[in-house]
């Protein structure tokens, strides 16, 4: 049997304003061919289908036409469970419907754990794969909250409730094998931030927790399983160095931090007492660049992308020690006439004068929402006694923001 992992599509994403809509259609289509072309049995789909709790109508339908596209082979299973930036009721709405199609949706953590086993019978109708298929556990999912409860409490119950809902579905899903004639192989399905887990800068990767600490540890999951699928996290990795603990990573660039890493899923081959384990590389279907330096050496890495009839978007950074005025004007000027689109300059100099930052290098495009907290409490004074409480009620508050589902009742 031929499984694919994958996650972290984030259809509908914008890049500094452009929209990535063909970008994200390419990917789909080279998807589906590679599907096709190398008879995959299983696609695993790990979290964050869409970049936001609302897709738009253009990200919906190249979702469904993707999923129609798959559905063409009768013997084809897809498995989804949500990721943080999905909402768990768009994902399930049409789950059972989806369900005739071979394509099992799970949006919602489930109090019955049961419900997030799927079984995958082949064509002789004999159960072949176990998908424990955990979606994003937000923090009513694993939490109950307590008056008076301290940071390191919050942490806690947290990291606790991810252990006991994995294992109990992992015991769901061993109960299902043992009453098997042939063993099947458990794959687990998680959306979640391992401990040690690599992030970029710019990725767009969310602290999932209140606590900015709760990162679960590989021994969450029981060494029973023979393979964990895992979304969120965007550079493809192992998890503690286990080979069989993964992230697939993100299969497009989220921003231009990523734009020089190599993007790819992870294929599993399961044979009699043996899994084989290989990394798909995903081509870049939009060439993106940054381009760091004074005006010269910026302008000479856009001539040579001009020679190469390169389609590049280019990210600007400009560092030179020379105040660039109409900096903006000079660079649209240097690509006129060419496929280069320049999307974003940062003007470190202009704007550490005018904004009166500490650092030249830094821009308001480096700062997170934390960030921006941090510098209100160092404008107000606030003293480092009163800043914890201070900060775990401002996670909390964006937590709950981000966990809100617009589609629920």
């Amino acid at each position: 049997m031929k499984v694919l992992h994958t996650s972290d599509w984030h259809i509908g994403r914008t890049l500094v304003g452009r929209k990535r809509y063909e970008e994200f259609e390419s990917f789909l289509n080279w998807l589906a061919e590679f599907i096709e072309a190398e008879s995959i049995d299983v696609l695993l789909i790990a979290g964050d289908v869409f970049d936001n709790s609302t897709p738009s109508n253009r990200a919906q339908e190249l979702y469904y036409r993707f999923l129609c596209q798959l559905a063409s082979s009768p013997g084809r299973h897809v498995v989804i469970a949500a990721g943080n930036h999905d909402s768990p009721s768009f994902l399930n709405a049409p789950r059972e419907l989806l369900k005739f199609l071979n394509i099992h949706v799970i949006g919602y953590a489930s109090d019955n754990p049961a419900d997030e086993v799927i079984v995958i019978q082949g064509p002789d109708h004999e159960s072949c794969l176990i998908v424990c298929a955990v979606p994003y556990l937000r923090d009513r999912d694993v939490r109950t909250v307590e008056v008076g409860e301290s940071a390191a409490d919050k942490e806690r119950k947290i990291i606790e409730g991810i252990r006991n809902h994995y294992r109990m579905v992992c015991e769901a899903a061993e109960g299902r094998r043992t009453s098997m004639i042939k063993r099947a192989p458990i794959v687990v399905m998680g959306h979640l931030f391992a401990a040690g887990g690599q992030t970029v800068e710019g990725d767009g990767v969310r602290e999932l927790y209140i606590s900015s600490l709760a990162q679960v540890r590989a021994d969450v999951f029981p060494e029973s399983v023979d393979y964990v699928a895992l979304g969120h996290l965007h550079i493809p990795q192992t998890v503690g160095g286990l080979e069989y603990i993964r992230y697939s990573g993100s299969p497009l660039p989220i921003g231009f931090g990523e734009a020089g890493q190599e993007k790819s899923m992870v294929l599993l081959e399961f044979s009699e007492n043996q899994t084989r384990i290989q990394t798909i590389p995903v081509p870049a279907f939009q060439k993106m660049k940054t381009l760091r330096g004074n005006l010269q050496a910026i302008e000479q890495e856009i001539n040579v992308l001009k020679s190469g009839g390169s389609h590049a978007w280019v990210e600007v950074v400009y560092d030179g020690d020379e105040l660039a005025g109409d900096l903006r004007g000079k660079l649209e000027e240097a690509v006129d006439g060419t496929e280069v689109e320049i999307l974003c300059v940062k003007n470190s100099r202009v704007l550490g004068r005018v904004m009166g930052m500490a650092s030249t290098d830094e821009t308001l495009d480096d700062l997170d929402i934390s960030d921006v907290f941090q510098r209100c409490l160092d404008r107000h004074g606030v003293s480092e006694e009163q800043r914890p409480r201070l900060l775990s009620a401002y996670r909390e508050i964006i937590t709950f923001l981000h966990e809100a589902d617009p589609n629920a009742k």
